[in-house]
């Protein structure tokens, strides 16, 4: 059978990834927000790769309709924000919890509602925990918890800093300092790296394209509920 899988974040610089690598291996629908000032340029551009454009507005009964309609069999969730582009958007408190847990928690509750019982595919982050300090990592722990909690199939991600790829692909500009320490931390990773691979192996950076790799591998390939990081993710990443 053929799996179905929808992308929501499909615009972002992970998103954009998987929807070109789930071309060839599944029906691959691309989520857009309808009031996005692209939506046409995005179809054009996923139309492109072979996929499909659902601009479902975000909420439970839109996005469980959407799921239910099309008979989705996975659920890609690469979803993310910055502070300022959540400033951007017109978003109060902390852009984080609304977003990165928010949408996740609403995605899940209309995966449950729409009855396919989809695998649900989550990009974490490496850190995330409940104890964590840093506000984006706890948000993106309750993330976790709600994948956890659906009562879905589920199989969650957690790489560390994601760098730009052969195509220039990156994050935001205004996450220059992501760039910056992601430099830092590989050249001291490969000194550790003699002494400790295994941490090298889980707080190495990597590219949207091997990342995207690894997430469409890890959602399409059978296997039991688990979390990939570290050695397991650059694997699966080719």
């Amino acid at each position: 059978m053929t799996a179905i899988a929808w992308v929501a974040g499909a615009t972002g610089f992970v998103g954009r990834e998987v929807v070109a690598r789930l071309a060839g291996r599944a029906r691959a629908i691309a989520h857009v927000r309808p009031e996005s000032k692209k939506l046409a340029d995005w179809r054009e551009r996923f139309g492109a790769l072979g996929a499909e454009v659902d601009a479902s507005p975000w909420q439970v009964d839109a996005v469980a309709a959407a799921l239910h309609a099309r008979a989705v069999t996975h659920v890609f969730c690469c979803i993310g924000t910055t502070r300022a582009q959540a400033r951007a958007d017109g978003i109060t408190g902390d852009p984080y919890v609304a977003v990165d847990y928010g949408l996740t928690k609403l995605l899940c509750d209309a995966a449950v509602a729409a009855g396919t019982r989809p695998r649900l595919v989550y990009l974490s982050s490496v850190g995330a925990s409940a104890g964590a300090r840093s506000a984006y990592l706890a948000a993106r722990h309750r993330a976790e918890e709600a994948v956890r909690g659906a009562g879905l199939p589920w199989v969650i991600l957690r790489p560390s800093f994601i760098v730009p790829g052969r195509d220039g692909a990156r994050r935001d500009d205004r996450r220059a300092g992501e760039k910056a320490a992601s430099v830092v931390a590989d050249g001291l990773l490969a000194a550790a790296g003699v002494v400790a691979p295994g941490l090298r192996a889980k707080y190495r950076s990597i590219t949207p394209e091997r990342l995207g790799e690894a997430l469409v591998r890890a959602g399409l390939e059978p296997g039991a509920d688990r979390v990939i990081e570290g050695a397991e993710l650059r694997e699966l990443a080719g």
